[in-house]
């Protein structure tokens, strides 16, 4: 009966759909509201989630980082008591490469620098003095382990890396009064000893600089 009346009086008839158009556009609205709140919620749960996760990461990186600076590099040699004399001359180091002991006044740059030809240890050492870590090799080396040690120097502010033809093995890591050999630039120790050396305790000259030096 109704819609015969709407039928017979077009002002109702218009008011009715007119009114249902705005009921249609109140559901539509309530709709959008709906997924646009759901969304925004996705939305901060996910990046309470992706900080979450971030923080997990950076301190499982700093828990990592601590361990490798407490703990011991397995098959570390050490040396202490080392001189730190400046000279002119050659110096018979007691162990090749050498970690301390006297040295030229002018140091190697270890500003990340990388030298293909061999450099003169009494520089290196002066740069070991300033807390950087000395990456060495002889012909045994691999070109892949020097390729990839060559990308962590390259990398990495106060150290540096050249061939030493006489060393005893293929690959080795040399800070201030601390050495060690590793089988591969992939050798979980290659990180440990960057982290623990580089500007490390055994550090006698914290912050000294690694430009303005020798450069090969």
């Amino acid at each position: 009966m109704a819609s015969a009346k709407n039928q017979n009086n077009p002002a109702a008839a218009r008011r009715a759909k007119l009114e249902e158009a705005r009921r249609k556009e109140r559901a539509r609205e309530r709709r959008v509201r709906i997924i646009t709140i759901g969304a925004s919620v996705a939305v901060v749960a996910a990046l309470v989630a992706g900080g979450g996760y971030l923080m997990v990461q950076a301190n499982e990186k700093e828990k990592k980082e601590e361990q490798a600076k407490t703990s011991p590099v397995t098959g570390e040699r050490s040396w202490d008591k080392l001189t730190q004399e400046h000279v002119a001359n050659k110096v018979d180091y007691p162990m090749n490469p050498p970690v301390g002991g006297d040295h030229n006044q002018v140091w190697m740059n270890c500003n990340a620098d990388v030298y293909t030809e061999e450099i003169p240890k009494e520089n290196a050492v002066h740069s070991l003095e300033h807390g950087a870590v000395w990456v060495t090799y002889n012909d045994k080396a691999s070109d892949a382990d020097i390729e990839a040690l060559t990308k962590k120097v390259k990398a990495t502010p106060y150290s540096l890396m050249s061939p030493v033809k006489d060393q005893k093995d293929p690959l080795m890591l040399s800070a201030w009064g601390k050495q060690v050999t590793v089988k591969s630039a992939s050798d979980d120790r290659v990180d440990q000893f960057f982290t623990k050396y580089v500007q490390g305790p055994q550090t006698p000259e914290p912050g000294a600089a690694c430009t303005g030096g020798l450069d090969g």
